[in-house]
C-alpha cells in the first residue's frame, strides 16, 4: 500500500487519483512471453458522479482535448501507485493514446517476474481494480441541476487540461484510499468554488436591492 505520508504530500501538490473500471480493462498475450494489459484509463465528455455530499452531488467529466498538451513523457505502471516499476512509456513497454473515446493504455507486463504475477492476478479476479495519479490543468464547475423541493445540486466539473500524468496502478482491494480521499478533496474544491460564487451573486443582489430602495426613496421625495 501507498505510505500515508507519501500520500498526503501527493494530495497537497495537487496531485488527484481517479479508478479505472476493470470492465474497460482487456487481457490478451502476443507471443510467448508478451502478456498485455489493454484499455481507457478514462473517456471523454461521459460525466460520472465523483462524490455525493447529499445535498450537493459532484459529478465530473473530462475533455477530449484535456490530454492535447499532458506531459506523458515518462508514466510507469506499478501496483498501489507504489514500489517496483512493471512497465514504463520510457522504454515502450507502456503505451498510451487518445482516440474520440478516451486516454488508452497498454502495458507489456511479460518483462518481470512480478509483472508476469500481476498479469495473473486480474486474469483471475484477484485485483479487480485499476487507477491513474494525475496533475489537473484548467476545470470548469457549473450548476446543471438544482432539486428545490429536496435541497438538492448538482455541480458538473470538467477536467478541461491534464498537466501531468504520472502513473497507472493496479489497486488493491477494498477501493483504494487514495482515489476516494483525492475525488473528496477534488469535490470538496468544487463545491467552494460554487459557494463563493452564490456568495458573490447575494452580495450582488443586496447591492442591487439598495439602489433601487434608494432610487425609490428620491422619486417619492420628488
Amino acid at each position: 500500500m501507498i505510505d500515508k505520508k507519501k500520500l498526503l504530500e501527493r494530495l497537497d501538490a495537487g496531485q488527484e487519483y481517479r479508478n479505472i473500471a476493470i470492465s474497460n480493462i482487456e487481457l490478451r498475450t502476443e507471443g510467448e512471453n508478451d502478456l498485455i494489459v489493454e484499455g481507457y484509463a478514462t473517456t471523454f465528455n461521459q460525466p460520472y458522479e465523483l462524490y455525493n455530499f447529499g445535498d450537493y452531488i459532484v459529478r465530473e467529466q473530462v475533455d477530449r482535448h484535456a490530454f492535447d498538451n499532458c506531459d506523458m513523457a515518462d508514466v510507469i505502471f506499478q501496483y498501489d501507485h507504489s514500489g517496483r516499476v512493471m512497465a514504463r512509456t520510457r522504454n515502450k513497454t507502456l503505451e498510451l493514446s487518445t482516440d474520440d473515446h478516451g486516454l488508452k493504455i497498454r502495458a507489456h507486463l511479460g518483462g518481470t517476474e512480478l509483472g508476469r504475477q500481476l498479469y495473473e492476478e486480474i486474469k483471475g479476479g484477484y485485483t479487480d481494480r485499476m487507477s491513474f495519479r494525475f496533475l489537473a490543468g484548467k476545470d470548469k464547475r457549473e450548476v446543471i441541476e438544482e432539486d428545490h423541493e429536496h435541497n438538492v445540486t448538482t455541480v458538473l466539473r470538467t477536467i478541461e487540461s491534464i498537466s501531468k500524468l504520472y502513473d497507472v496502478s493496479a489497486v488493491s482491494i477494498p477501493a483504494n484510499e487514495a482515489t476516494d480521499i483525492s475525488a473528496r478533496s477534488a469535490a470538496d474544491g468544487a463545491i467552494e468554488g460554487l459557494r463563493e460564487q452564490e456568495r458573490l451573486r447575494a452580495e450582488e443582489r443586496q447591492k442591487a436591492n439598495r439602489l433601487q430602495g434608494e432610487i425609490r426613496q428620491l422619486l417619492a421625495g420628488a
